[in-house]
């Protein structure tokens, strides 16, 4: 959140953390093939932990076998929440040494196509970066 209600426990902002599902933001029918929630503990290849540093805590990954391919996420569909229209994501990301590109995409509703709005192609290798977006938007849309 803008106000940073999101970094405090009582937060009105929706936060993500994988910890027991996938999350209000990403349904399950959402979520192609390719994509496995897991943990530091559970795999032999990396991350071995969260961006917090914790082996235990729940991410989602692309398993090995979808490495060549692409696979997708979208969000659930979101409407504007103020005034000024903006709505912020923050999320993490890992970037290994075999990754490709990652994108972000923008599906307005009234819309059949995505709008690239953010990218990274493997800058930095094994370790997690955050990003934050800031989307304007007056109709209800996809990330």
């Amino acid at each position: 959140c803008r106000n940073s209600s999101d970094e405090k426990q009582d937060s009105f902002c929706e936060k993500c953390d994988f910890e027991t599902d996938l999350c209000e933001a990403l349904h399950e029918l959402n979520l192609q093939s390719g994509w496995i929630r897991r943990n530091g503990n559970s795999s032999l290849e990396p991350p071995y932990f969260d961006h917090n540093g914790n082996e235990s805590a729940y991410f989602l990954s692309l398993s090995s076998e979808m490495r060549p391919s692409s696979a997708a996420l979208r969000t659930k569909v979101f409407l504007p929440t103020d005034n000024e229209h903006i709505c912020q994501i923050t999320f993490h990301y890992w970037i290994s040494q075999t990754s490709g590109t990652l994108m972000v995409g923008l599906q307005k509703q009234s819309e059949d196509t995505i709008a690239n709005i953010w990218q990274v192609s493997g800058e930095l290798q094994n370790q997690w970066k955050a990003k934050t977006i800031k989307i304007n938007s007056t109709e209800k849309y996809e990330v």
